[in-house]
Formats: structure tokens, sequence, C-alpha cells
């Protein structure tokens, strides 16, 4: 199948924001970026997720309708497994890729605010 150049812009976007998601901490230049990031990886989760559906993604969601007017269907619900699917050819499990997914995310996220720590210095008691 060929994809089109939004297609492939779209792939871009995901990788980068993901690879942002996952590493971009351990830069210490990057370092409050990265909060930035998985605050809208979290915002898009959770709170547009009470809408849409828990982990729904927006740029998953404007990537699957570019797909789809590209005639792709059986599209799954998450772009991880889709990526991972295209690169290895297998069938991945849905559920452990999504396992694997909130299992590096929350790594992330936790690495991130220790790394971050100073910005929470003010919820520390005074002595």
């Amino acid at each position: 199948m060929q994809q089109c150049g939004v297609s492939l812009l779209f792939h871009f976007l995901h990788i980068a924001v993901m690879a942002a998601n996952l590493f971009a901490w351990t830069i210490p230049r990057l370092r409050r970026f990265h909060l930035i990031v998985v605050g809208c990886t979290l915002f898009s989760w959770c709170v547009l997720g009470l809408r849409y559906g828990f982990g729904y993604c927006f740029l998953t969601d404007w990537h699957w309708s570019v797909l789809e007017s590209q005639g792709v269907r059986n599209l799954p619900g998450s772009y991880v497994k889709y990526l991972f699917d295209l690169i290895t050819g297998w069938d991945s499990s849905p559920f452990w890729i999504d396992v694997a997914t909130g299992v590096s995310f929350s790594i992330a996220i936790s690495s991130s605010l220790y790394v971050n720590r100073d910005l929470f210095r003010f919820l520390r008691p005074t002595s």
C-alpha cells in the first residue's frame, strides 16, 4: 500500500511524540518540555477519554481518518499496536501492547517528576 504525504507526516508526528514521551526527560534541556508533552498526552488519554473512551488520542483519530480516506480498513484502537504490527509483521495482542505502553509511559512520567522535582519545592514543608 502506498501512503500519501499526509499519512507519512502523521507517522513522523506520532513517532516523535512517542519518543518525546519516553525519552525527553533524559535530556536536561528538554525536561520542562517533557512535562508539557506528557501532560498533553495525559489530557488526551484521560480528559478527552471521558468523552471518547480512555486512551483516546486525537492524533491517532486524525491519522485514522487519513488512512480510512485512502481505503485502509480494520485499524486497531492503538497507534502503538498499528506501528508494532507494521514493523514486525505480527498481529500482536492489543491488551499486551496497551500494558507495555502504560508501563513505559508510567516509568517515563515517574522519571520526569523525579528529575523535575525542583519545580515542586513549594510543596515541601518549611522548617
